[in-house]
């Protein structure tokens, strides 16, 4: 029997061991910031001339490491590879594999305040955020491992008297991984094992944004005694090598988290078939999200408020679960948007590195000109209530921002910003406040805050997003807990961290014996 597994805890930081231990693991990020980090081809570290450049958002002079960026030669070299390992690695044992994905998930516990530190430099992440991040990664290890071990049998299916009929799961190939900078360890660690412990080896392309936790969690799994060529570490250009190896013959499966119109292009360019290619790729994709929080006339008004900032503005809105928009029943309308305005103007924001920082930096500058674009859209839409000004003289910072009484089909409304801005809306009744929360054309997250049973059953049949979420935030699920994946534009609905995620990544064979 699997023995279940109870998520990874988070880290109190109002213990001051906790604090210092941080502290001196910042000092061991600082120590080796700079350095270049290579390829990994078929086991062999390679370096390239040509660099991708990662600097920390909170201080952009600051560089956080060099990373060799793969060309298509590169692509095509480790693609080979992987086609080469693939032929062991499918027939390995499940055993084995999950074993690999453990001995990872405790090298990582033991180190989890250095990938925690090195996600406040990388990624801007406050330490609260990146301790989430870290916790996130050791329980996709965690869980998918023993996942395998409740799917290596396969499922039992009917036999008659005179046959034996069995049905299992078999590996799909070489998946392709492009993973997103906002969960730079989280994200690219599930997609990446989740793929690997199926049997299927792997071309690995991350953010370029945050290439350099990437490059440390391949060193995790070579330590961990991943076989070489198994994964090939190949961060690139995604018009270059990303295109290249969606097209290619030998992809079978694209993992893909990012946004709706990368997500689109990839979907569309993985249905052609190109030549030498004998099947259907299979693509699964997490594109993002225009997530609502409702609140109803019969709800703990100061939880809805609470559950509105937290989920808006933690990592400065750069989640594609993050609230953006608050649809509230006119009856508590004022009260929740004044309390939502009073609790934002507490909220701390500068260097993440300290750990009173509520909220650091956005990415970078195209993130940073982006969201101060949608804040102007917004002051011709709405009422500006609080914050509205950036500043990216040394980090990309932008101060948390709410816009109040804005159309349900406003562009703040309607599009994807990925920036601490959250847009209320007023509904004249519970039922106007669930059709507003679905007009978008995304379906990720949602939360609703009543007290009134009726209210939510009707959003348990009737708001249609893939993770919805009663009387709290609408941010925050946790592996095995609460699968993770959306509805419509938002993607495939692969549900991450959950009982199904596996087999996204299998193929079902049947086998009959005539006696």
């Amino acid at each position: 029997m699997v023995q279940p597994y109870k998520h990874e805890p988070f880290t109190d930081f109002t213990r001051e061991e906790n604090r210092n231990a941080f502290l001196k693991s910042l000092e061991t990020v600082k120590s080796y910031l700079g350095q270049d980090y290579d390829l990994l081809i078929d086991g062999e570290r390679i370096s390239t001339d040509e660099k991708i450049v990662s600097t920390n958002p909170a201080n952009k002079e600051e560089v956080i490491g060099r990373v060799s960026k793969a060309n298509k030669e590169l692509a095509e070299k480790a693609m080979q590879a992987a086609v080469k390992a693939f032929e062991t690695w499918r027939k390995s044992k499940p055993e084995m594999r999950a074993d690999i994905l453990f001995n990872a998930a405790a090298l990582i516990r033991r180190r989890k305040h250095e990938f925690s530190a090195l996600l406040v430099k990388e990624a801007g992440k406050p330490w609260r955020e990146a301790d989430a991040d870290t916790a996130e990664a050791i329980d996709f290890l965690e869980y998918y491992g023993r996942q395998i071990l409740t799917l290596k049998e396969g499922v039992k299916v009917q036999s008659r008297p005179d046959e034996y009929n069995r049905f299992h799961y078999i590996p799909l190939g070489v998946g392709v991984i492009i993973s997103p900078w906002n969960f730079p360890l989280a994200i690219m660690a599930g997609t990446t094992v989740a793929a690997l412990v199926s049997g299927n080896t792997v071309l690995l392309k991350p953010a370029s944004a945050t290439p350099v936790v990437a490059a440390k969690f391949v060193e995790v799994l070579e330590e961990a005694g991943l076989p070489k060529g198994v994964l090939n570490f190949i961060p690139g250009s995604g018009s270059e090598v990303g295109d290249y190896l969606v097209d290619h013959p030998k992809t079978r499966f694209v993992s893909f988290t990012g946004s709706r119109d990368v997500g689109l292009r990839i979907y569309e360019r993985a249905s052609k078939l190109n030549e030498g290619q004998i099947w259907l790729k299979r693509v699964i994709a997490e594109m993002g999200g225009k997530d609502t929080i409702v609140v109803d006339k019969e709800a703990n008004l100061e939880l809805a408020a609470q559950s509105i900032v937290a989920s808006a503005f933690g990592f400065s809105g750069q989640k594609c679960s993050a609230c953006s928009r608050a649809v509230v029943v006119e009856d508590v309308y004022d009260q929740v948007l004044n309390r939502v305005v009073e609790l934002t103007s507490e909220l701390s924001i500068g260097n993440p590195e300290k750990q009173e920082m509520f909220m650091g930096p956005v990415i970078d500058q195209s993130a940073f000109d982006k969201i101060m674009g949608y804040i102007e859209i917004g002051k011709q839409e709405g009422k500006l209530m609080i914050g509205g000004e950036g500043d990216a003289s040394k980090g990309f910072f932008i101060k948390p921002t709410v816009f109040a009484d804005l159309d349900p089909k406003a562009k703040i409304m309607q599009e994807e910003i990925f920036g601490p801005v959250v847009a209320f809306a007023k509904a004249k009744d519970f039922n106007e406040a669930i059709e507003i929360a679905n007009n978008t054309e995304y379906g990720l997250t949602g939360a609703v805050i009543t007290n009134n049973r009726a209210h939510l059953e009707k959003a348990r049949e009737d708001f249609h997003v893939g993770n919805l979420y009663f009387n709290r935030g609408c941010t925050g699920a946790i592996v095995g807990y609460q699968p993770f994946g959306g509805f419509n534009m938002s993607g495939t609905d692969s549900k991450a961290g959950g009982p199904d995620y596996l087999l996204l990544h299998m193929q079902a064979k049947t086998t009959s014996e005539m006696y």
